[in-house]
């Protein structure tokens, strides 16, 4: 069964403690699965997506806090970006558990913006093979002792992190919507998370993971995806509060996807799968098609409606969920 999540408002005009925190434990109360944070270091907002206001509450911080809140809802980051020393990461990782429970799913990206990177002396750095790097120190810290490690990011010596995590590694999901993170994912990951992609491209992504963990002898990744949403009474009045010129400028820079048979995305038609918009039935049938997809995680970005949050969270919870799950 697909389960269902939410990206939380911890960036922007709207990040807000009680939307962040008394969300979260509604959003549990409500039944959805997860929720979900994004990461920057020195946030920028993207353009077409974002309004500049530059506040954004630091990810592991903010899912520790909502930990404390709750019981039971999984804790994503979607994606991390490796900015840190995964030495750090993985005592931060091991200490939530600890504290909430073993309910922490580490999405990590390459991150698209090189400032970030060369502001911690990080620049000019294969960001790929960061999160690579990641993924094996992480594996290795949170199940074995004396730790030595070297490649050429980082290197260690008898290293030994406590406290580790409880119920063994937190999965490691790959961020990212092109062919090559698809490929990692299976390559090294627990799950693969694209933001923004259209259905046709997941489509064809999942179609490749699917060949390659055949090959592998392995079980494919989890397939997650987090699309933009907008829940309202018509599919009209759930447009009005969508950049969809933003939506269609980012969708025509994307390199891979699977373009429309027009060759360009030109309207709201064209951006199936990167974008939930609509009543709740219309919602729900959104959802399906997600789901025959192969999608396993559907987490609903509300960065256009941050400003009607908690109305958003209960359309979801007792307009859509319930559908869904029946």
């Amino acid at each position: 069964m697909t389960k269902y999540g939410l990206l939380l408002p911890h960036f922007g005009e709207e990040a807000d403690r009680d939307k962040i925190l008394e969300g979260s434990k509604r959003a549990e109360q409500l039944g959805f699965d997860s929720v979900w944070v994004r990461d920057h270091l020195v946030f920028e907002p993207h353009g077409e997506m974002e309004k500049p206001n530059r506040t954004f509450y630091d990810a592991l911080t903010t899912l520790t806090a909502i930990g404390a809140v709750t019981s039971r809802i999984e804790l994503g980051t979607g994606s991390l970006i490796p900015f840190r020393h995964p030495l750090v990461t993985a005592l931060m990782a091991g200490t939530i558990t600890q504290l909430v429970g073993p309910r922490l799913i580490l999405g990590f990206g390459a991150g698209t913006f090189d400032h970030e990177f060369e502001a911690v002396g990080m620049g000019g750095i294969d960001r790929v093979e960061l999160v690579r790097s990641n993924a094996e120190i992480l594996r290795r810290v949170f199940t074995e002792n004396d730790v030595t490690y070297q490649d050429e990011n980082f290197s260690f010596e008898n290293v030994t992190i406590e406290p580790k995590p409880v119920g063994g590694p937190v999965p490691f999901w790959y961020c990212g919507a092109t062919p090559r993170s698809a490929r990692l994912a299976v390559e090294f990951c627990d799950g693969w998370m694209p933001g923004r992609i259209s259905l046709a491209t997941l489509k064809k992504r999942v179609e490749t993971m699917d060949k390659l963990s055949s090959e592998k002898g392995r079980t494919r990744p989890t397939i997650a995806v987090i699309p933009p949403t907008s829940i309202e009474s018509t599919r009209e009045k759930a447009l009005e509060d969508v950049n969809i010129p933003g939506l269609l400028a980012w969708a025509n820079k994307a390199k891979f996807s699977v373009k429309p048979p027009s060759g360009q995305f030109e309207t709201v038609d064209d951006l199936e799968g990167q974008l939930i918009a609509g009543d709740p039935d219309q919602a729900v049938a959104e959802c399906k098609k997600f789901e025959a997809a192969g999608v396993e995680h559907l987490v609903f970005d509300f960065r256009f409606k941050f400003d009607k949050w908690f109305e958003q969270i209960e359309l979801l919870g007792t307009e859509v969920l319930p559908k869904l799950r029946s």
